[in-house]
């Protein structure tokens, strides 16, 4: 049994950025479990699409990518806002796995504490390739396209999700 690598994320949206993490975490593990967090929550500015569209613009971004999908698995993780048992708490949800991708401090302090091996990722442009400012991108009406995935935008394009997040923003819904 190979090195299984757990990549912890919102992927509100799924960005180019993400995607050049899944492909360095698959040059140092086997397997890679994407955990899809937040995913109780949709339609709010900072959580504005649906775990189930975030999957999917997951895995047609990395099928598109040619990144072998049977080394991949895209698990969603509700929020429990419970941190001593939220490591105990995603384990639930994706099994086994040896090591923890995250550059978060809470995320990588928690896993540490339970005894999990964390390893920080590289960033790729972090400063352009991050969903808050692709978010506030399709609100001004910049170009967001260059940022995502071809397949992120044909999600994006198909749940009408310009439209949500403008929405969203006339709304009390952060």
């Amino acid at each position: 049994m190979g090195i299984v690598g757990l990549y912890v994320g919102r992927f509100q949206p799924f960005h180019l950025g993400h995607l050049e993490v899944v492909r360095s975490i698959l040059t140092k593990a086997d397997e890679l479990i994407i955990a899809v967090g937040s995913s109780q929550y949709s339609h709010t500015r900072r959580n504005p699409f649906t775990a189930g569209e975030r999957i999917m613009m997951i895995r047609e971004s990395l099928r598109d990518a040619k990144i072998p999908l049977h080394m991949i698995q895209v698990t969603p993780i509700p929020d429990i806002n419970v941190h001593k048992i939220w490591v105990a708490h995603v384990s639930s949800y994706v099994g086994r796995y040896d090591v923890v991708y995250s550059n978060d401090p809470l995320t990588s302090y928690l896993f540490r504490e339970a005894g999990v091996k964390v390893e920080p990722i590289p960033f790729h442009r972090r400063e352009v390739y991050s969903a808050t400012e692709i978010r506030r991108r399709i609100l001004q009406g910049e170009d967001w396209r260059e940022l995502l995935p071809e397949a992120v935008c044909k999600v994006i394009d198909s749940v009408d999700g310009v439209e949500r997040i403008r929405m969203l923003y006339q709304t009390d819904n952060p």
